[in-house]
């Protein structure tokens, strides 16, 4: 993976995300050189992943979403789980947050059902995407051209389906970012 050093990155989180698709691009760009920090609505000090099947291992938020300033960020990521990304489409300030991304031209960076917050923030629209199957038609429905593929690069946009395709995932995330 490329130097990440003095870079800037952000991952937007709460309750219920994939185990996976959080920690390994956390280790993988902080191993990178990258300051990473997961940013979480609410107060609370961490939120809790979900593993494939059942609750899984939390991970500490560094920063809450009502603090967070998307300018001071080179880039944003979104883990996927069911949970995580339906609940955040509905916070008003976390769509805001993704958003705020997109506007300035910044990395993007979904997986699996992550894509949710593209549809809600309307950064799909025309934009070609993956996600989770079930994802799709949503995506469709918002305007996006969804492809099948491990990972979809379209512009300052990066999506991926599933765990199975984080390592395409991860040096997509840090080619983009790296410039």
């Amino acid at each position: 993976m490329q130097s990440l050093d003095g870079k800037k990155i952000a991952i937007l989180s709460t309750d219920g995300f994939e185990q996976s698709e959080l920690e390994q691009p956390l280790q993988a760009l902080r191993q990178a050189g990258a300051q990473v920090d997961v940013i979480a609505p609410g107060d609370a000090g961490s939120i809790k992943g979900w593993d494939q099947k059942n609750w899984g291992r939390s991970v500490d938020v560094d920063v809450s979403l009502s603090k967070a300033d998307a300018g001071s960020y080179d880039a944003l990521v979104l883990p996927g789980g069911q949970m995580n990304p339906d609940v955040l489409r509905t916070k008003s300030d976390a769509v805001a947050f993704v958003r705020a991304f997109g506007e300035a031209g910044k990395p993007v960076a979904a997986i699996c059902h992550g894509p949710w917050l593209l549809v809600e923030s309307g950064l799909a629209k025309g934009r070609k995407v993956t996600s989770w199957p079930s994802v799709k038609t949503d995506l469709v429905n918002a305007g996006a051209h969804w492809e099948d593929s491990e990972v979809v690069v379209d512009g300052n946009l990066i999506t991926s389906r599933k765990p199975d395709d984080i390592p395409a995932f991860n040096a997509a995330i840090a080619k983009a970012v790296a410039g």
